[in-house]
């Protein structure tokens, strides 16, 4: 195994494969892999289940009053091999990859002070390094100085496909129009906010993953690691 450690950050649209390269990154190197994404769906249905946010109204002062309520951890599951999202010792996993809480999660992610206190946690996380972090501002915000820099992207007809394609499979009725409708919708928001806007760094390096197999990009990835370590 590799003596040096380096931190990984991970930044792009949604649906881009994000987490799926990140897991199969840190898998191979025995690194610790933080989903940020869960982080903030989990904030967003907290803020669901209590009446903070719907489609129409969004109670941004009570959701920053409420967040000391707030108790994330991740705890791996070791016969799915990841870590899942505990909210307040409740595992939500299931309930935080649903077509709803997509579409509350770019409105709760939009609040300043929710992204302090959860870029607070995702660094104090990456602190000893052998972490790979993905999300929107990751090698923008949380890790600034990360040696490996990502940035995905896909065209969003080919980000919805796959977010279809994975939503139909664990069950969910909806419509391809609507997923479509979801993943441009996030990318406005995302790009549009005042508080960290998804951005490519500077020194990130851009992935266009909408003809790449999973397996050519984690080998293509893979490397770019090595020539790191």
């Amino acid at each position: 195994m590799y003596m040096k450690k380096i931190t990984i950050a991970i930044d792009g649209f949604s649906s881009t494969g994000k987490s799926t390269l990140a897991k199969q990154l840190a898998a191979a190197l025995g690194y610790v892999y933080v989903d940020t994404g869960a982080m903030y769906r989990a904030v967003a249905y907290y803020a669901m289940q209590h009446n903070l946010v719907s489609e129409t109204h969004l109670d941004k002062a009570g959701l920053i009053s409420r967040l000391p309520n707030i108790n994330l951890r991740f705890q791996l599951n070791s016969d799915l091999g990841f870590a899942e999202m505990y909210l307040n010792n409740e595992n939500i996993e299931a309930q935080i990859r649903t077509i709803e809480v997509s579409r509350m999660v770019s409105k709760v992610a939009e609040i300043s002070e929710v992204r302090a206190k959860l870029v607070e946690q995702q660094q104090e996380m990456g602190k000893d390094k052998g972490i790979v972090m993905d999300g929107r501002d990751i090698c923008t915000v949380v890790f600034p100085d990360a040696e490996l820099k990502l940035f995905m992207t896909a065209s969003s007809k080919t980000r919805a496909q796959r977010r279809f394609d994975e939503l139909v499979e664990k069950g969910q009725h909806v419509t391809f129009e609507e997923v479509l409708h979801n993943v441009e919708e996030r990318d406005y928001i995302d790009t549009h906010r005042e508080d960290s806007p998804l951005v490519k760094a500077d020194d990130a390096i851009e992935i266009d993953n909408s003809t790449l197999s999973k397996k050519e990009q984690f080998e293509l990835v893979l490397n770019l690691v090595k020539e790191r370590l």
